[in-house]
Formats: C-alpha cells, structure tokens, sequence
C-alpha cells in the first residue's frame, strides 16, 4: 500500500492509544454514578468511537436524558482521572515518522472531543504529527462520512488515495460511507466483530503488521 495512499487517517482510541480499558471502566462507573444500570464490558467498549452523547445514549438506556450533562461529567472525570496511565501502542511513534518521511499526509478522525484529542496529544508528544485532525464535537460522529470528507477537502486529497485505519466497525463504516479505502484492526475495541462488512482492505492484529501492510511496495 505504499504508493496507493497519499492520505493515512487514523481512529485514536483503541487504535494509535492503548486507552479501550480506560474508557470502558469508565463509562461503567459514570453509569453507576447517577444511578443507571452498569453496561458490561461487551456493552461499553462496542460504543468506543462513537461521539459522547451517541455513546451515551447507547450505554446507559435507562438513564433519563436530562441527567446526560452529569452523567457526561462523571465519565470525563473518570477518564481524565487515569490519563497519565495510558499511553500510545508500542511502535506508533516509529510508524508514524516512517510514513511522514515516506511523504504521506497524516490525520486523526475521532469520536473525542477537542479538548480530549488535543490532551492525549499533548500527553504523548505528537501535537505536531498530524497534518490535521477531526473530533466527533467539531462535526458530525461516526459513522457519518462529514469528518472524513473534511479532511480529504481540507488537504486535498481524494477519496481514492485516502486510506482509514481503525479498531471499530464505526471506522469502517465511516470510511465506506465516505467511498474511501479502510484496514482494520483488531488489538482495540471491537476485535474482529462485524469487519467483513465494512469490507477493509486487511485485517491486522498488532502495530508491527500495521506496519508491514503500509509500508509494503504497491504492486
């Protein structure tokens, strides 16, 4: 896939961010916070990547919508409470300055918010890695293709040399709804649960093949 893509988009959580365990305790413990019935953990990691409130909706059903302000801050105490113990998959860092050197743009599109992705950013020390980046509160969430056509727009890319890589069905689908090429893979939130038809392009199960499905020569 090397000379295929001229765009590389990347999920965050679960795919460059070892964070699936964080998040899903998380959600669990907002939902038991204001009363609700705790999700398993089947039930809180499947919404990974969606935007908060859709997440939301989804994990904690009996939860009336007027408690959804608390119930949002109790998960990002939660969450922000473990930030420092979480960090990016082993060989991302590598990955990503191989595939800048090799003249591909990068972007993240995300189900965070601004302020969480420009955290983990900060965290981890890519702030300036990413040409540019999407979160579900600037625009529309997964799997609505709005956030991944901004960035193809926004560098000028098309969707044909657009390439992007996540841990959920939601990426997948984000990609196939946007008409863009899609790997997933299988090490975060979902497994390999529901891939096949998004149809991705491959299937990889850690950083290292990530790695050698990119970087090997187009044939």
């Amino acid at each position: 896939m090397q000379n295929r893509f001229d765009l590389i988009c990347f999920d965050w959580d679960g795919t460059l961010f070892d964070s699936t365990n964080c998040i899903t305790l998380a959600l669990q413990q907002a939902v038991e916070d204001v009363g609700g019935t705790r999700p398993t953990r089947e039930q809180a990691s499947y919404v990974i990547g969606l935007g908060l409130l859709d997440a939301l909706r989804q994990v904690a059903p009996d939860v009336p919508q007027a408690r959804y302000r608390e119930l949002s801050d109790r998960y990002r105490t939660h969450y922000f409470r473990h930030i420092n113990d979480i960090t990016l998959f082993d060989g991302v860092t590598e990955l990503l300055d191989e595939l800048r050197s090799r003249g591909h743009q990068l972007a993240v599109a995300t189900g965070k918010s601004r302020r969480g992705l420009d955290e983990a950013l900060e965290t981890v020390g890519l702030t300036r890695m990413f040409d540019a980046t999407r979160t579900a509160d600037q625009t529309a969430g997964k799997p609505d293709p709005q956030m991944l056509l901004e960035l193809m727009d926004e560098l000028d890319v098309p969707p044909g040399r657009t390439l992007m890589i996540g841990d959920t069905t939601h990426d997948l689908e984000l990609a196939y709804n946007a008409r863009c090429a899609s790997v997933a893979v299988s090490y975060g939130a979902h497994g390999t649960s529901g891939f096949d038809r998004w149809q991705p392009l491959q299937v990889v199960h850690s950083v290292a093949e990530l790695r050698s499905c990119l970087l090997q020569p187009s044939a």
